[in-house]
Protein backbone atom coordinates (compact mmCIF):
# COMPACT_ATOMS: atom_id res chain seq x y z
CA UNK A 1 0.00 0.00 0.00
CA UNK A 2 1.12 3.17 -1.06
CA UNK A 3 2.09 6.08 1.60
CA UNK A 4 0.15 8.87 1.43
CA UNK A 5 0.57 12.63 3.00
CA UNK A 6 3.98 14.78 3.69
CA UNK A 7 6.86 13.44 4.30
CA UNK A 8 9.16 14.99 6.71
CA UNK A 9 12.73 15.30 6.60
CA UNK A 10 13.92 12.40 8.49
CA UNK A 11 11.14 9.98 6.86
CA UNK A 12 13.04 11.29 3.61
CA UNK A 13 16.45 8.46 4.65
CA UNK A 14 14.09 5.88 5.00
CA UNK A 15 12.30 6.21 1.61
CA UNK A 16 14.01 4.04 -1.58
CA UNK A 17 13.07 3.97 -5.12
CA UNK A 18 12.07 0.49 -6.07
CA UNK A 19 15.10 -0.80 -8.31
CA UNK A 20 13.63 -0.62 -11.68
CA UNK A 21 16.03 -3.53 -13.23
CA UNK A 22 13.45 -5.86 -11.04
CA UNK A 23 11.80 -7.69 -13.28
CA UNK A 24 8.33 -7.35 -13.07
CA UNK A 25 5.53 -10.66 -13.04
CA UNK A 26 2.40 -10.01 -14.62
CA UNK A 27 -1.01 -10.59 -13.74
CA UNK A 28 -1.73 -13.86 -15.63
CA UNK A 29 -5.10 -14.39 -16.42
CA UNK A 30 -7.39 -17.68 -18.17
CA UNK A 31 -10.91 -16.06 -19.05
CA UNK A 32 -13.10 -19.24 -20.01
CA UNK A 33 -16.17 -20.53 -20.24
CA UNK A 34 -17.41 -24.01 -20.44
CA UNK A 35 -20.59 -22.56 -23.30
CA UNK A 36 -19.91 -20.08 -25.78
CA UNK A 37 -22.31 -17.40 -26.20
CA UNK A 38 -21.52 -16.07 -22.83
CA UNK A 39 -19.98 -12.94 -24.01
CA UNK A 40 -16.19 -13.92 -22.82
CA UNK A 41 -14.35 -12.70 -25.23
CA UNK A 42 -16.16 -9.15 -24.88
CA UNK A 43 -15.43 -9.39 -21.45
CA UNK A 44 -11.44 -9.81 -22.17
CA UNK A 45 -11.42 -6.75 -24.81
CA UNK A 46 -12.98 -4.57 -22.28
CA UNK A 47 -10.96 -5.66 -19.26
CA UNK A 48 -8.17 -5.08 -21.44
CA UNK A 49 -9.00 -1.32 -22.39
CA UNK A 50 -9.94 -0.56 -18.44
CA UNK A 51 -6.69 -1.74 -17.52
CA UNK A 52 -4.74 0.15 -20.01
CA UNK A 53 -6.97 3.21 -19.20
CA UNK A 54 -5.78 2.45 -15.78
CA UNK A 55 -2.09 3.11 -17.18
CA UNK A 56 -1.61 -0.44 -17.16
CA UNK A 57 0.69 -2.84 -19.62
CA UNK A 58 -1.33 -4.99 -21.45
CA UNK A 59 -2.26 -8.16 -23.36
CA UNK A 60 -4.08 -10.20 -25.01
CA UNK A 61 -3.57 -13.84 -26.10
CA UNK A 62 -6.42 -14.75 -28.53
CA UNK A 63 -6.10 -18.90 -27.05
CA UNK A 64 -9.53 -19.55 -29.64
CA UNK A 65 -7.16 -20.70 -31.33
CA UNK A 66 -9.18 -21.89 -35.16
CA UNK A 67 -11.88 -19.40 -34.28
CA UNK A 68 -10.48 -16.58 -32.60
CA UNK A 69 -11.91 -12.82 -32.74
CA UNK A 70 -10.66 -10.62 -30.48
CA UNK A 71 -9.33 -8.74 -33.59
CA UNK A 72 -12.58 -8.70 -34.78
CA UNK A 73 -13.78 -6.92 -31.72
CA UNK A 74 -11.06 -4.21 -32.13
CA UNK A 75 -11.77 -3.92 -35.69
CA UNK A 76 -8.28 -5.08 -36.53
CA UNK A 77 -7.59 -6.95 -39.61
CA UNK A 78 -4.00 -9.11 -38.58
CA UNK A 79 -1.78 -9.54 -41.20
CA UNK A 80 0.00 -12.47 -39.42
CA UNK A 81 -1.46 -15.03 -36.63
CA UNK A 82 -0.27 -17.23 -33.79
CA UNK A 83 -1.00 -19.95 -36.53
CA UNK A 84 2.36 -18.41 -38.66
CA UNK A 85 4.18 -18.69 -35.04
CA UNK A 86 3.34 -22.52 -34.55
CA UNK A 87 4.78 -23.15 -38.10
CA UNK A 88 7.76 -21.47 -37.75
CA UNK A 89 7.63 -18.75 -40.08
CA UNK A 90 7.29 -15.81 -37.42
CA UNK A 91 8.14 -14.70 -33.93
CA UNK A 92 5.24 -13.80 -31.72
CA UNK A 93 6.75 -10.34 -31.52
CA UNK A 94 6.47 -10.42 -35.40
CA UNK A 95 2.68 -11.22 -35.03
CA UNK A 96 1.47 -8.88 -32.82
CA UNK A 97 -1.19 -5.84 -32.90
CA UNK A 98 -1.73 -2.72 -31.21
CA UNK A 99 -5.09 -2.17 -30.36
CA UNK A 100 -6.68 0.80 -28.47
CA UNK A 101 -4.63 2.63 -25.47
CA UNK A 102 -1.80 0.40 -26.44
CA UNK A 103 -3.10 -2.92 -25.91
CA UNK A 104 -1.07 -5.95 -27.42
CA UNK A 105 -2.73 -8.19 -28.90
CA UNK A 106 -1.40 -11.95 -30.34
CA UNK A 107 -4.10 -12.71 -32.83
CA UNK A 108 -5.05 -15.94 -33.79
CA UNK A 109 -6.34 -17.94 -37.39
CA UNK A 110 -10.05 -18.19 -37.61
CA UNK A 111 -11.57 -21.40 -39.75
CA UNK A 112 -7.60 -23.10 -39.02
CA UNK A 113 -9.13 -26.73 -38.14
CA UNK A 114 -5.23 -27.75 -37.49
CA UNK A 115 -4.88 -25.26 -34.11
CA UNK A 116 -7.89 -27.04 -32.46
CA UNK A 117 -5.33 -29.40 -30.81
CA UNK A 118 -2.35 -28.02 -30.40
CA UNK A 119 0.98 -30.97 -30.01
CA UNK A 120 2.83 -31.08 -27.54
CA UNK A 121 5.77 -30.08 -29.91
CA UNK A 122 3.89 -27.16 -30.46
CA UNK A 123 2.87 -26.51 -26.99
CA UNK A 124 6.60 -25.84 -26.50
CA UNK A 125 7.38 -23.64 -29.26
CA UNK A 126 4.75 -21.47 -28.46
CA UNK A 127 6.09 -21.31 -24.50
CA UNK A 128 9.84 -20.91 -25.47
CA UNK A 129 8.13 -17.51 -28.35
CA UNK A 130 6.58 -16.19 -25.13
CA UNK A 131 10.24 -15.29 -23.97
CA UNK A 132 10.31 -13.07 -26.79
CA UNK A 133 8.16 -11.04 -25.08
CA UNK A 134 8.47 -7.81 -23.42
CA UNK A 135 9.14 -7.63 -19.64
CA UNK A 136 7.03 -4.80 -18.61
CA UNK A 137 3.72 -6.68 -19.10
CA UNK A 138 1.59 -5.83 -16.01
CA UNK A 139 -1.31 -7.87 -16.61
CA UNK A 140 -1.49 -10.71 -19.40
CA UNK A 141 -5.55 -12.12 -20.55
CA UNK A 142 -6.03 -15.13 -22.03
CA UNK A 143 -8.97 -15.68 -24.13
CA UNK A 144 -9.53 -19.43 -24.16
CA UNK A 145 -12.17 -20.90 -26.88
CA UNK A 146 -15.37 -22.44 -24.71
CA UNK A 147 -15.99 -25.66 -23.84
CA UNK A 148 -12.97 -28.22 -22.79
CA UNK A 149 -10.93 -29.35 -25.40
CA UNK A 150 -7.68 -29.98 -24.76
CA UNK A 151 -6.50 -26.25 -25.68
CA UNK A 152 -8.98 -24.83 -23.19
CA UNK A 153 -7.69 -27.02 -20.37
CA UNK A 154 -3.83 -26.73 -21.37
CA UNK A 155 -4.45 -22.44 -21.56
CA UNK A 156 -6.17 -23.03 -18.30
CA UNK A 157 -3.00 -24.52 -16.40
CA UNK A 158 -0.88 -21.88 -17.37
CA UNK A 159 -2.75 -19.13 -16.05
CA UNK A 160 -2.31 -17.71 -12.24
CA UNK A 161 -6.04 -17.31 -11.58
CA UNK A 162 -8.84 -18.76 -13.54
CA UNK A 163 -11.51 -16.45 -14.26
CA UNK A 164 -14.85 -18.45 -15.39
CA UNK A 165 -17.67 -16.78 -17.30
CA UNK A 166 -20.67 -17.43 -16.82
CA UNK A 167 -24.70 -16.24 -17.52
CA UNK A 168 -28.00 -17.32 -16.20
CA UNK A 169 -28.83 -19.21 -18.49
CA UNK A 170 -28.95 -22.94 -17.02
CA UNK A 171 -26.85 -24.44 -19.68
CA UNK A 172 -24.48 -22.12 -19.00
CA UNK A 173 -23.96 -22.61 -15.53
CA UNK A 174 -24.09 -26.31 -15.94
CA UNK A 175 -21.30 -26.19 -18.59
CA UNK A 176 -19.05 -24.01 -16.30
CA UNK A 177 -19.36 -26.60 -13.13
CA UNK A 178 -18.30 -29.26 -16.03
CA UNK A 179 -14.97 -26.94 -17.05
CA UNK A 180 -14.62 -26.55 -12.94
CA UNK A 181 -14.90 -30.39 -12.77
CA UNK A 182 -12.48 -31.55 -15.53
CA UNK A 183 -9.80 -28.71 -14.24
CA UNK A 184 -10.20 -29.84 -10.65
CA UNK A 185 -9.59 -33.36 -11.40
CA UNK A 186 -7.21 -33.96 -14.26
CA UNK A 187 -5.01 -30.98 -13.10
CA UNK A 188 -5.36 -30.12 -9.53
CA UNK A 189 -6.82 -26.54 -10.04
CA UNK A 190 -8.44 -25.87 -6.37
CA UNK A 191 -9.31 -22.32 -6.88
CA UNK A 192 -11.65 -20.22 -9.61
CA UNK A 193 -13.19 -17.00 -9.88
CA UNK A 194 -16.84 -16.58 -11.10
CA UNK A 195 -18.16 -13.67 -13.51
CA UNK A 196 -21.79 -13.25 -14.49
CA UNK A 197 -22.08 -11.58 -17.02
CA UNK A 198 -25.42 -9.87 -18.74
CA UNK A 199 -26.93 -10.15 -15.58
CA UNK A 200 -30.34 -8.52 -14.73
CA UNK A 201 -29.40 -7.77 -11.16
CA UNK A 202 -26.65 -9.20 -8.12
CA UNK A 203 -29.69 -11.31 -6.61
CA UNK A 204 -30.16 -13.02 -10.13
CA UNK A 205 -25.88 -13.41 -10.50
CA UNK A 206 -25.70 -14.31 -6.71
CA UNK A 207 -28.24 -17.40 -7.55
CA UNK A 208 -25.75 -18.35 -10.65
CA UNK A 209 -23.02 -18.43 -7.51
CA UNK A 210 -25.71 -20.41 -5.31
CA UNK A 211 -26.18 -23.36 -7.87
CA UNK A 212 -22.47 -23.63 -8.87
CA UNK A 213 -21.25 -23.08 -4.91
CA UNK A 214 -24.28 -25.84 -4.29
CA UNK A 215 -22.46 -28.67 -6.32
CA UNK A 216 -19.05 -28.12 -6.03
CA UNK A 217 -19.61 -28.46 -2.31
CA UNK A 218 -20.93 -31.77 -2.76
CA UNK A 219 -18.68 -33.31 -5.19
CA UNK A 220 -15.86 -30.83 -5.62
CA UNK A 221 -12.78 -29.85 -3.20
CA UNK A 222 -12.45 -26.38 -4.86
CA UNK A 223 -13.33 -22.66 -3.92
CA UNK A 224 -15.14 -20.29 -6.12
CA UNK A 225 -14.61 -16.43 -5.56
CA UNK A 226 -17.80 -14.52 -5.95
CA UNK A 227 -16.53 -11.46 -8.44
CA UNK A 228 -19.87 -10.10 -9.15
CA UNK A 229 -21.39 -9.55 -12.38
CA UNK A 230 -21.70 -7.09 -15.52
CA UNK A 231 -25.03 -5.77 -15.96
CA UNK A 232 -27.21 -6.59 -18.94
CA UNK A 233 -26.68 -3.50 -21.20
CA UNK A 234 -28.06 -2.45 -24.55
CA UNK A 235 -24.56 0.14 -24.88
CA UNK A 236 -22.48 -3.81 -24.62
CA UNK A 237 -24.55 -4.58 -27.98
CA UNK A 238 -24.17 -1.04 -29.43
CA UNK A 239 -20.35 -1.09 -29.04
CA UNK A 240 -19.80 -4.46 -29.98
CA UNK A 241 -21.75 -3.33 -33.66
CA UNK A 242 -18.92 -0.62 -33.65
CA UNK A 243 -15.94 -3.23 -33.28
CA UNK A 244 -15.10 -0.85 -29.91
CA UNK A 245 -15.11 -1.76 -26.23
CA UNK A 246 -18.19 -0.34 -24.46
CA UNK A 247 -15.73 1.41 -22.31
CA UNK A 248 -13.99 3.53 -24.41
CA UNK A 249 -17.24 3.95 -26.54
CA UNK A 250 -19.43 4.60 -24.00
CA UNK A 251 -17.62 5.48 -20.59
CA UNK A 252 -20.81 6.25 -18.52
CA UNK A 253 -22.71 3.30 -19.47
CA UNK A 254 -23.72 0.89 -16.51
CA UNK A 255 -21.54 -1.97 -17.70
CA UNK A 256 -17.76 0.17 -18.38
CA UNK A 257 -18.14 1.82 -14.85
CA UNK A 258 -18.72 -1.91 -13.47
CA UNK A 259 -15.87 -3.18 -15.86
CA UNK A 260 -13.23 -0.49 -14.42
CA UNK A 261 -14.38 -0.99 -11.17
CA UNK A 262 -13.41 -4.96 -11.56
CA UNK A 263 -10.31 -4.25 -13.18
CA UNK A 264 -9.11 -2.17 -9.59
CA UNK A 265 -10.28 -4.90 -7.85
CA UNK A 266 -8.82 -7.74 -10.03
CA UNK A 267 -5.21 -5.61 -9.22
CA UNK A 268 -5.79 -5.83 -5.61
CA UNK A 269 -5.61 -9.95 -6.31
CA UNK A 270 -2.80 -11.44 -4.84
CA UNK A 271 -0.15 -12.14 -6.51
CA UNK A 272 0.76 -15.74 -6.95
CA UNK A 273 4.44 -16.11 -5.95
CA UNK A 274 4.58 -19.76 -6.68
CA UNK A 275 3.99 -22.15 -9.94
CA UNK A 276 0.95 -24.56 -9.49
CA UNK A 277 2.59 -26.87 -11.49
CA UNK A 278 5.26 -28.17 -14.36
CA UNK A 279 3.29 -25.96 -16.81
CA UNK A 280 3.24 -23.07 -14.78
CA UNK A 281 6.78 -23.39 -13.23
CA UNK A 282 8.04 -22.91 -17.33
CA UNK A 283 5.39 -20.15 -17.57
CA UNK A 284 7.05 -18.49 -14.90
CA UNK A 285 10.26 -19.07 -15.80
CA UNK A 286 10.12 -17.66 -19.44
CA UNK A 287 8.19 -14.46 -18.13
CA UNK A 288 10.52 -14.01 -15.66
CA UNK A 289 11.22 -14.36 -11.44
CA UNK A 290 10.71 -11.25 -9.32
CA UNK A 291 13.59 -12.50 -6.80
CA UNK A 292 15.77 -11.72 -9.86
CA UNK A 293 17.47 -9.27 -11.56
CA UNK A 294 18.78 -8.19 -14.66
CA UNK A 295 22.81 -8.35 -14.47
Amino acid sequence: MERTGIINEKDKDMVTEPSPEVIRIPKVIAVTSGKGGVGKTNVVANLAVAFASLGKSVVILDADLGLGNVDVLFGIIPKYTIEHVLLGEKKLSEVMVEGPLGIKILPTSSGSEDLTNLSAEQKLIFLSELDELEKGVDVFLIDTAAGISSNVLYFNTVAQDILVVATADPTSVTDAYAIMKILSKRHGEKRFKLLVNMSRSLRESKEVYRKLTLVSDQFLDIAIDFCGFIPQDDYLRMAVLEQKSVVDLYPNAKSSQRFVEFSKEILSWPQKQFPKGNVQFLWKGLLGDPSETKA
